[in-house]
């Protein structure tokens, strides 16, 4: 038998990303104007995914400072650098086995948590460090999926959604199951979808988790503390395992727009909700305003879980290889920055024109054939283009979904990348879903930084 014909058959019902042709053109292009071939354009300008160091944004100066005295300890005693920075590399290495950053970190992460949520404590024990957010999301479903069910697990996702997890819940044999934002409400997550969602799974699958990412990715919006409770309390009638992709929590901007915890919003809803509701919240330094998408670093922590589940989860964790060292230091940083007064303070603070800039994209993304409701966090602008008929019949003929087709004629013409709106959406029960006009997905920390280029 081949390897074709014995391949796992959840992994061949994974959707395939229509990003991927484009960002394949992308590098033929690139080539070109390397070679010298003319266009109207002398550079892609790659606005399309998370990666914003990719696109030109510039690492924050303490990270990489801290990091480059841990990797060679001479620049500790160099005053080249802050003196903040300095001390910061020598208590990381006096953490590292041997005092080496090749030997092993231990980072500590609870005490950022308890700040974070006003003092409600946090367990260190309870805490899970992986290489970037989506290792643990996979890790926390392969204990919550099982895949000899029948019916079939199910996982409710939001729709729009970045497209990863999804993909990782059909692998594992488990049904997405669709709830579906309101672009009327600027992407706001309602109870009645969620219950919309689960009697549509009826007969199909058998529910057993709630996906939320908050701020939103791709569609930037922030819920509130009490769409925050409200979700709290459907998932605890229902019985619903939460799982919470926290990653833009520090990257909240919009009028009005405050990030509330799940973990503390269910702390401060009390019993019953705060001793039985089970809960897993997801952080990363690939994401958010750090941005080191290369070092591969994050965190989940637990809350409400049985002893016995927590002896499984810490049994998957320790299969692996632990995180990057210089991925947990960088942890360890975004969880501990600069305060008023170190030397670094001034600089890691500056928060530059993000957030008129973004606030501004919003508005001017409003204008004939283009509009995007307001923006409360994140780092992603999805606009909705309103497409005239010729077009989408043009993308039918070229077996294109019609954003697809935009952004792959906006790369030929324009040089700017973008990522089809169509791969973040999902039919009922795990089916692709498609969108009748399109919807591209922008990174808006990228097109800022090209944009002070030109």
């Amino acid at each position: 038998m081949s390897v074709l014909q014995g391949i796992n058959p959840n992994i061949r019902k994974m959707k395939q990303l229509e990003y991927g042709a484009l960002a394949s053109r992308a590098n033929q292009i690139k080539e070109e104007l390397r070679k010298g071939v003319r266009r109207h354009y002398k550079e892609v300008i790659d606005v399309s995914w998370g990666d914003s160091h990719r696109a030109g944004v510039k690492p924050l100066t303490f990270v990489r400072q801290v990091l480059a005295a841990c990797v060679y300890p001479p620049l500790i005693n160099s005053n080249n650098l802050p003196l903040d920075v300095r001390q910061r590399a020598q208590k990381q290495l006096g953490t590292c086995a041997g005092g080496s950053v090749g030997k092993g970190y231990a980072c500590g992460i609870s005490e950022f948590i308890k700040r974070r949520d006003g003092g409600i404590p946090s367990q260190p024990e309870n805490i899970y460090i992986s290489a970037g957010s989506q290792w643990s999301i996979g890790n926390i479903l392969h204990v919550l999926v099982n895949s000899e069910a029948s019916p079939k697990t199910g996982v409710l996702i939001p729709v729009p959604c970045h497209i990863t997890t999804a993909v990782s819940i059909t692998g594992l044999g488990a049904v997405t199951v669709p709830y579906y934002l309101s672009e009327e409400q600027a992407w706001a997550l309602q109870v009645e979808e969620l219950q919309r969602a689960l009697e549509s799974a009826k007969g199909v699958c058998n529910p057993v988790a709630l996906y939320v990412i908050n701020p939103g990715n791709p569609t930037g919006y922030v819920q509130s503390r009490k769409s925050v409770q409200e979700v709290i309390r459907f998932a605890s009638e229902k019985g619903l395992f939460l799982l919470v992709d926290e990653v833009y929590q520090d990257s909240v901007y919009g009028e009005n727009s405050e990030f509330v915890s799940y973990k503390r919003a269910l702390s401060e809803m009390g019993p019953p909700f705060s001793g039985t509701v089970e809960l897993a919240s997801f952080h990363s330094v690939s994401k958010g305003f750090l941005g080191e998408c290369g070092l591969r670093s994050g965190y989940v922590e637990l809350v409400n879980l049985d002893p016995a589940v927590m002896n499984y989860i810490q049994t998957l964790f320790s299969k692996d290889s632990s995180s990057p060292v210089l991925g947990q230091i960088a942890l360890d940083l975004m969880t501990d920055p600069p305060k008023p007064g170190d030397p670094s303070y001034p600089l890691y603070n500056q928060v530059g024109t993000l957030e008129l800039y973004l606030l501004r994209t919003s508005q001017h993304y409003n204008l004939p054939g283009l509009s995007c409701p307001p923006i409360g966090g994140g780092f992603y602008a999805f606009v909705r283009l309103h497409l005239t008929p010729k077009s989408i019949q043009k993308s039918k003929e070229l077996g294109l979904q019609p954003d697809t087709f935009y952004c792959m004629k906006l790369l030929e013409e324009g040089g700017v990348l973008t990522t089809p709106g169509s791969q973040s959406f999902s039919g009922p029960l795990g089916g692709a879903g498609t969108l009748p006009a399109g919807q591209p997905l922008i990174n808006l920390n990228a097109l800022k930084e090209k944009l002070k280029e030109l």
